[in-house]
């Protein structure tokens, strides 16, 4: 697939990263030569130096020919102009488009047909509110995510050094839950995937990965003993577009407030958020959370826009007695920082917002995508249909036990009209299923794209 991505930001680094080793065509749009440099430094793909929503540097990027665009500059106007510009003067691609501010998100009507062409646009903002907000919602988890339009959750969970997890078996667990629809899909110790079966061993420190509906995620984490009470009481370092949203989605069943360095914008969200206290302030200064009872607060969630703060701050507000602490982390590298900190969970905008682009790109008929594990595993919800080779590219009329994924590829759930049903191993798979499967190295997925295609399209 040939893919024009403009913008080589953070996020375009990060889109670029996934999709190069995937053999895509990449080529990248920036005005700054120097960020062009170093992705060709690490990847194989192509460049064009100059500003993303102008037709001459299009031109030259080759979008006359390109499958689709992926418009994520730090300018939401650049985006949306470069994706109208596309729409009016080429055969034009599928449009991917970044938006960031609320003020052009709230109106619907603004990206319809009548409207700003864009095919798909995507809030990286809105995406990691609500996936902080999924946190808060189950503090005992790692990370949370809905799958089959929220009928069923991905979520994981750290084992303890002493916890009730420690030393078990798969096999335990499973008898534990006594549940056909709750999963275990994976195990990861040491940042490395071990592949699931029932003896494989559980030790202190191992991520484990667990597919469940919705509605018994609590029972689940119950009876993992992960269930942690609620966190009401939240202060939020950093009052920008991630910050904001949080405390709108929080306020009016939780106790909110924000920190905020610039004076100007501390008024402005002050002006906009009624149910909030907003404080003009440095989040790292141990004098303010002290002052701000910091050691009284369920969770202090550190999103600014500087990393460096984040983790600071949020490592003193643990220190200072915080219950929980919530990281926000736009360079992937400094996770390796936290390990000798307090911190509960950090949180990786780009990995978060790559799924939702992820989802266009996949090959097969794919609902829905989660970047986890810092890129290098998958969770995908792919669509079932009959292709009319009853061989190669199809599951529809084939039992469970009879798709040999190669190892490393766990089924998590089965959706059928709306309905989770168990995946037993005499199942057969119908027209239409819903199937949520975990790919432990995303290079398997392909293994996925080839035998759920859309109608009427093979590879």
């Amino acid at each position: 697939m040939k893919i024009l991505i403009l913008g080589a930001g953070v996020t375009g680094s990060s889109v670029a990263e996934a999709l190069a080793s995937e053999e895509n065509d990449i080529m990248v749009v920036d005005f700054k030569p120097e960020l062009l440099d170093a992705l060709k430094q690490r990847f194989d793909i192509a460049t064009v130096t100059g500003n993303a929503a102008h037709p001459s540097v299009l031109e030259q990027a080759g979008v006359h020919n390109t499958d689709m665009v992926i418009a994520v500059t730090d300018s939401d106007e650049t985006n949306m102009l470069a994706c109208l510009i596309i729409n009016t003067l080429y055969s034009r691609p599928k449009t991917i488009a970044r938006v960031r501010a609320i003020e052009y998100m709230k109106n619907p009507n603004l990206f319809s047909p009548a409207g700003i062409p864009v095919d798909i646009v995507i809030s990286p903002e809105q995406i990691v509110m609500e996936s902080i907000r999924n946190l808060i919602e189950f503090p005992g988890v790692l990370h949370i995510s809905d799958f089959a339009g929220g009928l069923v959750r991905l979520f994981s969970v750290k084992v303890g050094t002493h916890g009730f997890l420690t030393g078990k078996k798969i096999k335990s667990i499973k008898d534990e839950l006594a549940d056909a629809k709750i999963r275990v899909v994976a195990i990861f110790r040491n940042g490395k995937p071990l592949i699931v079966n029932g003896g494989a061993d559980i030790e202190s420190g191992d991520e484990i990965f667990l597919v469940a509906p919705r509605e018994q995620v609590r029972h689940v984490l119950k009876a993992l003993h992960k269930l942690e009470a609620p966190l009401k009481r939240i202060i939020i370092a950093g009052g920008g577009h991630v910050g904001k949203r949080l405390a709108l989605a929080l306020q009016d069943d939780h106790q909110v407030k924000i920190i905020e360095k610039n004076p100007k914008r501390a008024n402005k969200i002050a002006n906009e958020l009624e149910k909030t206290i907003v404080l003009h302030g440095d989040c790292a200064d141990e004098t303010l959370l002290m002052d701000e009872a910091v050691g009284s607060t369920d969770l202090f969630c550190a999103i600014t826009e500087n990393d460096g703060v984040n983790i600071i701050s949020a490592s003193l507000a643990k220190s200072l007695g915080a219950r929980k602490a919530i990281c926000l982390l736009n360079h992937k590298s400094y996770t390796k920082l936290l390990t000798d900190t307090d911190i509960d969970v950090a949180v990786l905008p780009n990995q978060e917002t790559l799924g939702s682009i992820l989802k266009h790109v996949r090959r097969g008929d794919v609902a829905q995508v989660r970047s986890l594990c810092g890129g290098s595993a998958e969770a995908i919800e792919a669509v079932a249909h009959y292709s009319g080779d009853s061989d190669q590219n199809s599951v529809v009329g084939k039992r469970v036990d009879s798709i040999h994924f190669p190892p490393g590829i766990v089924m998590g759930a089965l959706i059928r009209n709306n309905q989770v049903i168990p995946i037993h191993h005499d199942v057969i798979f119908e027209e239409g299923d819903h199937v949520v499967m975990f790919a432990m190295d995303k290079k398997l997925v392909s293994n996925i794209e080839k035998i759920f295609q859309p109608l009427n399209k093979t590879l």
